[in-house]
Protein backbone atom coordinates (compact mmCIF):
# COMPACT_ATOMS: atom_id res chain seq x y z
CA UNK A 1 0.00 0.00 0.00
CA UNK A 2 0.95 3.35 -1.07
CA UNK A 3 2.12 5.40 2.24
CA UNK A 4 0.19 8.95 2.21
CA UNK A 5 2.68 11.17 1.09
CA UNK A 6 3.49 9.12 -1.79
CA UNK A 7 -0.69 9.02 -2.43
CA UNK A 8 -0.58 12.67 -2.30
CA UNK A 9 1.90 13.23 -5.18
CA UNK A 10 1.04 15.01 -8.32
CA UNK A 11 0.15 12.00 -10.46
CA UNK A 12 2.49 11.56 -13.36
CA UNK A 13 3.11 9.61 -16.52
CA UNK A 14 5.84 7.37 -18.21
CA UNK A 15 8.54 9.88 -19.33
CA UNK A 16 6.71 12.67 -17.73
CA UNK A 17 7.91 11.83 -14.49
CA UNK A 18 11.78 12.14 -15.10
CA UNK A 19 10.36 15.72 -16.34
CA UNK A 20 8.00 16.81 -13.72
CA UNK A 21 5.29 17.21 -15.99
CA UNK A 22 1.76 17.35 -15.23
CA UNK A 23 -1.07 15.21 -16.66
CA UNK A 24 -4.34 16.83 -17.64
CA UNK A 25 -6.00 16.37 -14.30
CA UNK A 26 -2.72 17.66 -12.30
CA UNK A 27 -3.01 20.72 -14.47
CA UNK A 28 -6.53 21.33 -14.09
CA UNK A 29 -6.94 20.85 -10.25
CA UNK A 30 -4.76 23.41 -8.90
CA UNK A 31 -6.40 25.89 -11.89
CA UNK A 32 -9.44 24.42 -10.46
CA UNK A 33 -8.89 25.18 -6.78
CA UNK A 34 -7.29 28.38 -7.08
CA UNK A 35 -10.56 29.93 -9.48
CA UNK A 36 -12.73 28.67 -6.49
CA UNK A 37 -11.08 31.45 -4.40
CA UNK A 38 -13.26 33.97 -6.03
CA UNK A 39 -16.30 32.74 -3.68
CA UNK A 40 -14.86 33.45 -0.88
CA UNK A 41 -14.78 37.76 -1.34
CA UNK A 42 -17.64 39.77 -1.98
CA UNK A 43 -20.52 39.73 -3.43
CA UNK A 44 -20.25 35.79 -2.15
CA UNK A 45 -18.29 36.46 0.95
CA UNK A 46 -17.89 32.91 1.88
CA UNK A 47 -14.56 33.37 3.94
CA UNK A 48 -13.83 29.75 4.65
CA UNK A 49 -13.22 28.83 1.42
CA UNK A 50 -10.32 30.98 0.78
CA UNK A 51 -8.68 28.96 3.88
CA UNK A 52 -9.45 25.39 2.46
CA UNK A 53 -8.03 26.03 -1.43
CA UNK A 54 -5.35 27.49 0.41
CA UNK A 55 -5.20 24.16 2.59
CA UNK A 56 -5.34 21.97 -0.48
CA UNK A 57 -2.62 23.87 -1.63
CA UNK A 58 -0.42 23.59 1.51
CA UNK A 59 -1.06 19.89 1.65
CA UNK A 60 0.62 19.29 -1.92
CA UNK A 61 3.25 20.42 -0.56
CA UNK A 62 3.72 19.41 2.76
CA UNK A 63 2.77 15.58 1.37
CA UNK A 64 5.91 15.93 -0.78
CA UNK A 65 8.36 13.12 -0.41
CA UNK A 66 12.02 14.52 0.39
CA UNK A 67 14.13 14.43 -0.59
CA UNK A 68 12.36 16.83 -3.56
CA UNK A 69 14.50 16.66 -6.75
CA UNK A 70 14.82 19.33 -9.50
CA UNK A 71 11.67 17.94 -11.39
CA UNK A 72 9.36 17.94 -7.71
CA UNK A 73 10.23 21.14 -7.39
CA UNK A 74 9.04 22.07 -10.84
CA UNK A 75 6.09 20.41 -10.32
CA UNK A 76 5.62 22.26 -7.37
CA UNK A 77 6.11 25.70 -8.65
CA UNK A 78 3.92 24.64 -11.46
CA UNK A 79 1.32 23.43 -8.88
CA UNK A 80 1.06 26.86 -7.32
CA UNK A 81 1.58 28.88 -10.47
CA UNK A 82 -1.73 27.10 -11.65
CA UNK A 83 -3.20 27.80 -8.83
CA UNK A 84 -2.60 31.82 -8.74
CA UNK A 85 -3.22 31.66 -12.00
CA UNK A 86 -6.85 30.32 -11.70
CA UNK A 87 -7.48 32.89 -8.56
CA UNK A 88 -6.35 35.79 -10.48
CA UNK A 89 -8.11 34.73 -13.58
CA UNK A 90 -11.73 34.33 -12.29
CA UNK A 91 -11.20 37.08 -9.88
CA UNK A 92 -10.30 40.11 -12.08
CA UNK A 93 -11.85 38.35 -15.69
CA UNK A 94 -13.75 41.75 -15.67
CA UNK A 95 -10.77 43.74 -17.12
CA UNK A 96 -11.88 42.39 -20.16
CA UNK A 97 -15.09 44.55 -19.86
CA UNK A 98 -12.54 47.48 -19.67
CA UNK A 99 -10.45 46.85 -22.57
CA UNK A 100 -12.81 45.40 -24.34
CA UNK A 101 -16.32 46.87 -24.21
CA UNK A 102 -14.93 49.89 -23.22
CA UNK A 103 -11.25 50.59 -24.86
CA UNK A 104 -12.39 49.21 -28.21
CA UNK A 105 -10.07 46.15 -28.33
CA UNK A 106 -10.43 43.02 -30.38
CA UNK A 107 -11.72 40.32 -28.08
CA UNK A 108 -8.94 38.31 -28.97
CA UNK A 109 -6.54 40.63 -27.61
CA UNK A 110 -8.33 41.60 -24.22
CA UNK A 111 -8.50 38.14 -23.46
CA UNK A 112 -4.83 37.41 -23.74
CA UNK A 113 -4.20 40.68 -22.04
CA UNK A 114 -6.34 38.87 -19.34
CA UNK A 115 -4.77 36.00 -19.13
CA UNK A 116 -1.05 37.39 -18.89
CA UNK A 117 -2.20 38.86 -15.98
CA UNK A 118 -3.28 36.35 -14.47
CA UNK A 119 -0.18 33.99 -15.54
CA UNK A 120 1.83 37.39 -13.95
CA UNK A 121 0.25 37.04 -10.44
CA UNK A 122 0.50 33.24 -10.67
CA UNK A 123 3.89 33.62 -10.48
CA UNK A 124 3.94 34.70 -6.86
CA UNK A 125 2.07 31.69 -5.46
CA UNK A 126 4.40 29.26 -7.41
CA UNK A 127 7.50 31.11 -6.25
CA UNK A 128 6.22 30.21 -2.32
CA UNK A 129 5.31 26.83 -3.14
CA UNK A 130 8.65 25.77 -5.23
CA UNK A 131 10.72 28.00 -2.27
CA UNK A 132 8.89 26.24 0.30
CA UNK A 133 9.51 22.72 -1.31
CA UNK A 134 12.93 23.23 -2.18
CA UNK A 135 14.22 24.80 1.67
CA UNK A 136 12.62 22.30 2.93
CA UNK A 137 14.74 19.57 1.34
CA UNK A 138 17.71 21.98 2.11
CA UNK A 139 16.73 22.03 5.75
CA UNK A 140 15.49 19.02 6.61
CA UNK A 141 12.74 20.46 7.98
CA UNK A 142 9.41 18.31 9.56
CA UNK A 143 6.26 18.76 8.07
CA UNK A 144 5.21 20.90 11.03
CA UNK A 145 8.29 22.97 10.90
CA UNK A 146 6.95 23.66 6.70
CA UNK A 147 3.01 23.89 7.66
CA UNK A 148 3.32 26.54 10.32
CA UNK A 149 6.45 28.03 9.87
CA UNK A 150 7.91 28.42 5.92
CA UNK A 151 4.53 28.09 4.04
CA UNK A 152 2.80 30.75 6.15
CA UNK A 153 5.78 33.15 5.84
CA UNK A 154 6.44 32.78 2.37
CA UNK A 155 3.13 32.48 1.07
CA UNK A 156 2.64 36.41 2.91
CA UNK A 157 5.75 37.47 1.82
CA UNK A 158 5.08 36.85 -2.33
CA UNK A 159 1.64 38.38 -1.17
CA UNK A 160 3.58 41.36 0.38
CA UNK A 161 5.68 41.34 -2.83
CA UNK A 162 2.54 41.26 -5.23
CA UNK A 163 1.49 44.55 -3.72
CA UNK A 164 4.60 46.97 -4.78
CA UNK A 165 6.42 45.05 -7.54
CA UNK A 166 5.72 46.95 -10.41
CA UNK A 167 3.41 49.43 -8.69
CA UNK A 168 1.57 46.39 -7.81
CA UNK A 169 -1.72 44.74 -7.85
CA UNK A 170 -2.74 43.37 -4.62
CA UNK A 171 -6.58 43.04 -5.72
CA UNK A 172 -7.79 39.84 -3.96
CA UNK A 173 -5.01 39.28 -1.89
CA UNK A 174 -5.89 36.32 0.75
CA UNK A 175 -6.99 38.84 3.65
CA UNK A 176 -9.61 40.58 1.82
CA UNK A 177 -11.82 37.67 1.91
CA UNK A 178 -11.88 38.12 5.98
CA UNK A 179 -13.36 41.08 5.89
CA UNK A 180 -16.06 39.43 8.55
CA UNK A 181 -15.42 36.19 10.50
CA UNK A 182 -12.90 36.11 13.17
CA UNK A 183 -10.42 36.87 11.29
CA UNK A 184 -11.20 40.65 10.98
CA UNK A 185 -9.85 41.31 14.53
CA UNK A 186 -6.55 41.11 13.48
CA UNK A 187 -6.36 43.70 10.46
CA UNK A 188 -5.75 46.32 13.02
CA UNK A 189 -2.95 44.84 14.52
CA UNK A 190 -1.13 43.35 10.80
CA UNK A 191 -3.17 45.05 8.31
CA UNK A 192 -4.50 43.17 5.13
CA UNK A 193 -0.89 41.06 4.76
CA UNK A 194 -1.19 40.20 8.40
CA UNK A 195 -4.73 38.97 7.97
CA UNK A 196 -3.24 36.67 4.81
CA UNK A 197 -0.61 35.43 7.05
CA UNK A 198 -2.83 34.47 9.77
CA UNK A 199 -5.23 32.46 7.37
CA UNK A 200 -2.12 31.12 5.77
CA UNK A 201 -1.29 29.77 8.96
CA UNK A 202 -4.91 28.01 9.44
CA UNK A 203 -4.17 26.78 5.86
CA UNK A 204 -1.14 25.33 7.19
CA UNK A 205 -2.56 23.87 10.65
CA UNK A 206 -5.48 22.17 8.39
CA UNK A 207 -3.33 20.88 6.14
CA UNK A 208 -1.05 19.41 8.54
CA UNK A 209 -4.42 17.87 10.03
CA UNK A 210 -5.48 15.84 7.00
CA UNK A 211 -1.94 14.85 6.75
CA UNK A 212 -2.48 13.28 10.91
CA UNK A 213 -5.81 12.37 10.27
CA UNK A 214 -4.31 9.84 7.08
CA UNK A 215 -1.66 8.14 8.58
CA UNK A 216 -2.24 4.79 10.54
CA UNK A 217 -0.92 5.26 14.14
CA UNK A 218 -0.60 8.93 14.24
CA UNK A 219 -0.32 10.05 17.61
CA UNK A 220 -2.30 12.92 19.49
CA UNK A 221 0.09 15.28 18.80
CA UNK A 222 -0.17 15.50 14.86
CA UNK A 223 -3.87 16.39 15.36
CA UNK A 224 -4.27 18.38 18.91
CA UNK A 225 -1.33 20.63 17.20
CA UNK A 226 -2.73 21.84 14.33
CA UNK A 227 -6.27 21.84 15.87
CA UNK A 228 -4.84 24.30 18.67
CA UNK A 229 -3.80 25.98 16.42
CA UNK A 230 -6.61 27.00 14.22
CA UNK A 231 -8.54 27.29 17.54
CA UNK A 232 -6.58 29.70 18.71
CA UNK A 233 -5.88 32.28 16.31
CA UNK A 234 -9.63 32.44 15.22
CA UNK A 235 -10.23 32.96 19.48
CA UNK A 236 -7.52 35.56 18.96
CA UNK A 237 -8.87 37.11 16.13
CA UNK A 238 -12.43 37.90 17.72
CA UNK A 239 -10.46 39.00 20.92
CA UNK A 240 -9.19 41.54 18.85
CA UNK A 241 -12.42 42.60 17.36
CA UNK A 242 -13.40 43.68 20.91
CA UNK A 243 -10.56 46.34 21.02
CA UNK A 244 -11.73 50.04 20.59
CA UNK A 245 -8.35 51.45 19.21
CA UNK A 246 -9.82 54.52 18.24
CA UNK A 247 -12.29 56.73 19.85
CA UNK A 248 -15.21 59.04 18.35
CA UNK A 249 -13.59 62.83 18.09
CA UNK A 250 -15.67 66.15 17.44
CA UNK A 251 -19.13 66.11 16.21
CA UNK A 252 -20.87 64.09 13.48
CA UNK A 253 -21.20 65.72 10.55
CA UNK A 254 -24.12 65.08 7.53
CA UNK A 255 -23.27 63.90 3.95
CA UNK A 256 -24.27 63.39 1.10
CA UNK A 257 -22.71 61.05 -1.76
CA UNK A 258 -23.72 61.34 -5.16
CA UNK A 259 -24.27 58.64 -7.19
CA UNK A 260 -24.68 60.34 -11.20
CA UNK A 261 -24.86 56.80 -12.75
CA UNK A 262 -23.19 58.04 -16.33
CA UNK A 263 -22.81 55.03 -18.72
CA UNK A 264 -19.05 54.74 -19.48
CA UNK A 265 -19.34 54.91 -23.17
CA UNK A 266 -21.20 58.26 -22.55
CA UNK A 267 -18.50 59.68 -20.04
CA UNK A 268 -16.56 61.67 -22.29
CA UNK A 269 -19.05 62.32 -25.15
CA UNK A 270 -19.70 65.56 -26.34
CA UNK A 271 -23.26 64.92 -26.45
CA UNK A 272 -23.62 63.83 -22.65
CA UNK A 273 -21.39 66.41 -21.53
CA UNK A 274 -24.07 69.43 -21.17
CA UNK A 275 -26.21 66.92 -19.67
CA UNK A 276 -23.75 65.33 -16.58
CA UNK A 277 -22.61 69.06 -16.13
CA UNK A 278 -26.22 70.37 -15.09
CA UNK A 279 -26.86 66.88 -13.42
CA UNK A 280 -24.16 67.12 -10.61
CA UNK A 281 -24.51 70.81 -10.27
CA UNK A 282 -28.61 70.14 -9.51
CA UNK A 283 -27.58 67.22 -7.46
CA UNK A 284 -24.67 69.09 -5.95
CA UNK A 285 -26.94 72.14 -5.00
CA UNK A 286 -30.01 70.48 -4.20
CA UNK A 287 -29.57 70.48 -0.19
CA UNK A 288 -26.70 71.46 2.23
CA UNK A 289 -24.76 69.21 4.06
CA UNK A 290 -21.32 69.55 5.94
CA UNK A 291 -19.94 67.47 2.96
CA UNK A 292 -20.69 66.81 -0.50
CA UNK A 293 -19.03 64.01 -2.47
CA UNK A 294 -19.12 63.49 -5.74
CA UNK A 295 -17.83 60.45 -7.86
CA UNK A 296 -14.26 60.50 -9.49
CA UNK A 297 -13.77 63.10 -12.34
CA UNK A 298 -17.67 63.60 -11.89
CA UNK A 299 -16.68 66.51 -13.95
CA UNK A 300 -14.71 65.61 -17.03
CA UNK A 301 -13.47 68.70 -17.99
CA UNK A 302 -10.76 70.95 -17.08
CA UNK A 303 -11.49 73.82 -15.26
CA UNK A 304 -10.59 75.98 -18.02
CA UNK A 305 -13.04 74.01 -20.57
CA UNK A 306 -15.89 74.58 -18.17
CA UNK A 307 -18.48 76.98 -19.28
CA UNK A 308 -17.72 80.66 -17.76
CA UNK A 309 -18.90 80.32 -14.31
CA UNK A 310 -19.38 76.99 -13.84
CA UNK A 311 -17.07 76.69 -10.82
CA UNK A 312 -17.78 79.87 -9.29
CA UNK A 313 -21.87 79.04 -9.31
CA UNK A 314 -20.19 76.06 -7.11
CA UNK A 315 -18.01 77.59 -5.08
CA UNK A 316 -20.70 80.04 -3.78
CA UNK A 317 -23.26 77.73 -2.75
CA UNK A 318 -20.64 76.12 -0.46
CA UNK A 319 -19.84 79.31 0.79
CA UNK A 320 -23.82 80.21 1.16
CA UNK A 321 -25.25 77.12 2.51
CA UNK A 322 -22.50 76.40 5.18
CA UNK A 323 -21.24 73.42 3.36
CA UNK A 324 -17.90 71.59 2.10
CA UNK A 325 -17.89 70.34 -1.04
CA UNK A 326 -15.22 67.37 -2.79
CA UNK A 327 -15.18 67.50 -5.96
CA UNK A 328 -13.71 65.22 -9.03
CA UNK A 329 -12.07 66.62 -11.71
CA UNK A 330 -9.29 66.75 -13.47
CA UNK A 331 -6.59 68.97 -13.07
CA UNK A 332 -3.61 70.72 -15.58
CA UNK A 333 -0.09 72.44 -14.21
CA UNK A 334 0.78 72.97 -17.49
CA UNK A 335 0.76 71.62 -21.22
CA UNK A 336 0.52 67.75 -21.14
CA UNK A 337 0.64 67.85 -17.21
CA UNK A 338 -2.80 66.54 -16.04
CA UNK A 339 -3.23 65.04 -12.69
CA UNK A 340 -6.93 62.80 -11.24
CA UNK A 341 -7.93 65.08 -8.22
CA UNK A 342 -10.30 66.24 -5.74
CA UNK A 343 -10.93 69.91 -4.98
CA UNK A 344 -12.70 71.08 -1.88
CA UNK A 345 -14.78 74.04 -1.49
CA UNK A 346 -16.02 75.65 2.22
CA UNK A 347 -18.14 78.21 3.50
CA UNK A 348 -14.39 79.89 4.27
CA UNK A 349 -13.98 82.82 3.14
CA UNK A 350 -11.11 82.75 -0.15
CA UNK A 351 -12.04 79.27 -0.48
CA UNK A 352 -13.02 79.48 -4.05
CA UNK A 353 -10.02 81.21 -4.72
CA UNK A 354 -7.89 78.42 -2.97
CA UNK A 355 -9.42 75.28 -2.90
CA UNK A 356 -8.11 72.44 -1.19
CA UNK A 357 -6.57 70.46 -3.40
CA UNK A 358 -5.57 66.37 -3.75
CA UNK A 359 -3.91 65.13 -6.51
CA UNK A 360 -4.06 61.13 -7.18
CA UNK A 361 -0.66 60.02 -5.98
CA UNK A 362 -0.72 55.94 -6.84
CA UNK A 363 -1.50 55.62 -10.74
CA UNK A 364 -3.52 53.07 -12.87
CA UNK A 365 -0.43 51.44 -15.22
CA UNK A 366 -2.11 51.53 -18.53
CA UNK A 367 -4.79 53.47 -17.65
CA UNK A 368 -3.00 56.60 -15.69
CA UNK A 369 0.30 55.99 -16.56
CA UNK A 370 1.88 54.21 -19.45
CA UNK A 371 4.99 51.87 -18.70
CA UNK A 372 7.82 52.35 -21.05
CA UNK A 373 7.27 50.17 -24.20
CA UNK A 374 3.52 50.38 -24.06
CA UNK A 375 2.02 53.04 -25.79
CA UNK A 376 0.73 51.22 -28.35
CA UNK A 377 -1.26 49.47 -25.85
CA UNK A 378 -2.60 52.59 -24.47
CA UNK A 379 -3.40 54.42 -27.72
CA UNK A 380 -5.03 50.96 -28.63
CA UNK A 381 -7.08 51.42 -25.58
CA UNK A 382 -8.45 55.45 -26.58
CA UNK A 383 -8.54 55.98 -23.06
CA UNK A 384 -8.68 59.92 -22.04
CA UNK A 385 -5.88 61.83 -20.16
CA UNK A 386 -4.25 58.44 -20.34
CA UNK A 387 -0.86 59.51 -19.25
CA UNK A 388 -0.96 61.34 -15.59
CA UNK A 389 1.18 63.56 -12.67
CA UNK A 390 1.40 62.16 -9.39
CA UNK A 391 0.22 63.69 -6.47
CA UNK A 392 2.76 64.02 -3.40
CA UNK A 393 2.73 60.65 -1.35
CA UNK A 394 1.76 62.90 2.04
CA UNK A 395 -0.69 65.52 1.40
CA UNK A 396 -2.59 67.20 4.07
CA UNK A 397 -6.61 66.55 4.72
CA UNK A 398 -9.75 68.23 4.19
CA UNK A 399 -11.18 70.31 7.26
CA UNK A 400 -15.15 70.03 7.34
CA UNK A 401 -15.92 71.07 10.50
CA UNK A 402 -14.41 69.13 13.27
CA UNK A 403 -13.63 66.47 11.49
CA UNK A 404 -10.69 66.09 8.70
CA UNK A 405 -11.40 64.25 5.84
CA UNK A 406 -8.74 62.69 3.74
CA UNK A 407 -9.38 61.69 0.56
CA UNK A 408 -8.11 58.84 -1.83
CA UNK A 409 -9.07 58.42 -5.52
CA UNK A 410 -10.69 55.26 -6.70
CA UNK A 411 -7.29 52.62 -7.27
CA UNK A 412 -5.45 54.37 -4.55
CA UNK A 413 -8.05 52.30 -2.20
CA UNK A 414 -6.09 49.21 -2.58
CA UNK A 415 -2.88 50.53 -0.99
CA UNK A 416 -3.53 50.42 3.01
CA UNK A 417 -0.03 50.63 3.45
CA UNK A 418 -0.01 54.16 1.91
CA UNK A 419 -2.92 55.21 3.78
CA UNK A 420 -1.60 54.38 6.79
CA UNK A 421 1.63 55.91 5.94
CA UNK A 422 -0.48 59.31 5.68
CA UNK A 423 -1.80 59.09 9.21
CA UNK A 424 1.03 58.10 10.53
CA UNK A 425 3.11 60.90 9.56
CA UNK A 426 0.40 63.20 10.11
CA UNK A 427 0.72 62.10 13.91
CA UNK A 428 4.55 61.98 14.27
CA UNK A 429 4.45 65.17 12.39
CA UNK A 430 1.71 66.95 15.09
CA UNK A 431 -0.28 67.77 11.99
CA UNK A 432 -3.68 66.91 11.81
CA UNK A 433 -5.01 63.73 11.43
CA UNK A 434 -7.66 62.39 9.07
CA UNK A 435 -10.61 61.07 10.98
CA UNK A 436 -12.61 60.13 8.42
CA UNK A 437 -11.39 58.44 5.05
CA UNK A 438 -13.21 59.19 1.42
CA UNK A 439 -12.85 57.41 -1.89
CA UNK A 440 -14.08 58.82 -4.78
CA UNK A 441 -13.84 56.20 -7.64
CA UNK A 442 -15.58 55.90 -10.92
CA UNK A 443 -15.73 51.68 -12.12
CA UNK A 444 -17.81 52.39 -14.72
CA UNK A 445 -14.84 51.18 -16.73
CA UNK A 446 -15.80 47.20 -15.58
CA UNK A 447 -19.36 46.81 -15.90
CA UNK A 448 -21.88 45.18 -13.79
CA UNK A 449 -19.39 43.08 -12.56
CA UNK A 450 -17.98 41.80 -9.37
CA UNK A 451 -15.78 44.66 -9.32
CA UNK A 452 -18.00 46.63 -7.61
CA UNK A 453 -18.98 44.29 -4.69
CA UNK A 454 -14.80 43.86 -4.79
CA UNK A 455 -13.93 47.37 -4.68
CA UNK A 456 -16.48 47.75 -1.66
CA UNK A 457 -15.05 44.73 0.14
CA UNK A 458 -11.24 46.53 -0.43
CA UNK A 459 -12.69 50.19 1.43
CA UNK A 460 -13.78 47.64 4.69
CA UNK A 461 -10.66 46.62 4.92
CA UNK A 462 -9.61 50.35 5.57
CA UNK A 463 -11.69 51.20 8.06
CA UNK A 464 -10.45 47.36 9.82
CA UNK A 465 -6.93 48.70 9.32
CA UNK A 466 -7.62 52.56 10.64
CA UNK A 467 -10.22 52.45 13.04
CA UNK A 468 -11.84 55.09 10.81
CA UNK A 469 -15.02 55.47 8.91
CA UNK A 470 -14.58 55.10 5.16
CA UNK A 471 -17.11 57.23 2.93
CA UNK A 472 -17.54 56.52 -0.76
CA UNK A 473 -19.08 58.37 -3.76
CA UNK A 474 -18.85 56.72 -6.93
CA UNK A 475 -20.22 56.47 -10.42
CA UNK A 476 -22.00 53.73 -10.25
CA UNK A 477 -21.83 52.05 -7.17
CA UNK A 478 -20.64 50.92 -4.60
CA UNK A 479 -21.62 54.44 -3.05
CA UNK A 480 -21.27 53.65 1.03
CA UNK A 481 -20.82 54.56 4.52
CA UNK A 482 -18.47 52.26 6.13
CA UNK A 483 -17.97 52.88 10.06
CA UNK A 484 -15.68 51.36 12.47
CA UNK A 485 -17.41 48.08 13.74
CA UNK A 486 -18.52 47.20 10.61
CA UNK A 487 -21.48 48.77 10.43
CA UNK A 488 -22.03 49.22 6.19
CA UNK A 489 -25.09 51.03 4.19
CA UNK A 490 -24.96 51.51 0.79
CA UNK A 491 -26.65 52.96 -2.33
CA UNK A 492 -28.19 50.60 -4.71
CA UNK A 493 -25.85 50.88 -7.73
CA UNK A 494 -26.40 51.44 -11.08
CA UNK A 495 -29.15 53.95 -10.15
CA UNK A 496 -28.65 57.80 -9.83
CA UNK A 497 -29.20 58.73 -6.34
CA UNK A 498 -27.51 60.46 -3.23
CA UNK A 499 -26.81 58.73 -0.04
CA UNK A 500 -27.19 60.86 2.97
CA UNK A 501 -25.96 60.35 6.28
CA UNK A 502 -24.28 61.10 9.43
CA UNK A 503 -20.96 60.31 10.14
CA UNK A 504 -18.80 59.93 13.53
CA UNK A 505 -15.26 60.81 12.97
CA UNK A 506 -12.57 59.01 14.92
CA UNK A 507 -9.42 59.17 16.33
CA UNK A 508 -6.22 57.65 17.65
CA UNK A 509 -3.98 54.86 16.25
CA UNK A 510 -4.55 51.35 15.50
CA UNK A 511 -1.07 49.35 15.45
CA UNK A 512 -1.18 49.01 11.92
CA UNK A 513 -1.35 52.77 11.74
CA UNK A 514 2.02 52.90 13.52
CA UNK A 515 3.61 49.78 12.12
CA UNK A 516 2.28 49.20 8.62
CA UNK A 517 3.12 46.64 6.99
CA UNK A 518 6.94 45.99 8.77
CA UNK A 519 5.11 44.14 11.28
CA UNK A 520 4.07 41.37 9.21
CA UNK A 521 7.34 41.38 7.18
CA UNK A 522 9.19 40.91 9.97
CA UNK A 523 7.14 38.16 11.48
CA UNK A 524 7.37 36.06 8.58
CA UNK A 525 10.82 36.38 8.17
CA UNK A 526 11.25 35.37 12.05
CA UNK A 527 9.08 32.40 11.06
CA UNK A 528 11.76 31.66 8.22
CA UNK A 529 15.00 32.32 10.75
CA UNK A 530 13.26 29.71 13.62
CA UNK A 531 12.79 27.39 10.64
CA UNK A 532 16.24 27.72 9.35
CA UNK A 533 17.53 27.73 13.31
CA UNK A 534 15.39 24.43 14.21
CA UNK A 535 17.58 22.72 11.19
CA UNK A 536 20.67 23.87 12.57
CA UNK A 537 20.11 22.66 15.73
CA UNK A 538 19.55 19.45 15.06
CA UNK A 539 22.20 19.46 12.89
CA UNK A 540 24.51 20.55 16.22
CA UNK A 541 22.61 17.86 18.06
CA UNK A 542 23.72 14.77 15.30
Amino acid sequence: MNSPAQQDRPVLRGDNAARGRFDAISWLLPALAGAANVFAFAPFRLWPLQILALAWLFNGVIAAPVPLGRSSTRAYFLRGWLYGFGWSAAGVHWLYISMHDYGGMPSWMAALAVGLLALYLGLYAGAATALAGWLRTRWSSSQPVLGLLMLPALWTLAEWMRGWVFTGFPWLISGYAHTTGPLAGFAAVGGVYGVGWVAALIAGALALLWQGLRRKGAGSVRIALPLGVAATLCLAGLGLRQVQWTSPQGQPITVRLLQGNIPQEMKFSNDALVSTLGMYEQMISAEPADLIATPETAIPLLPQQLPPDYLARIARFAQNSGSHLALGIPLSDGPQMYANSVLGFGPEAGSAAMPYRYDKHHLVPFGEFIPPGFRWFVDMMNIPLGDMTRGDPVQSPFGVKDQWVLPNICYEDLFGEEIASQLRGAYRAGQPQASVLLNLSNIAWFGNSIALPQHLQISQMRTLETGRPMLRATNTGATAVIVPGGGLDELAPYTRGVLSAKVQGYAGQTPYILLGNKLVVGLAVLMLLLAWGRNKAARIRH
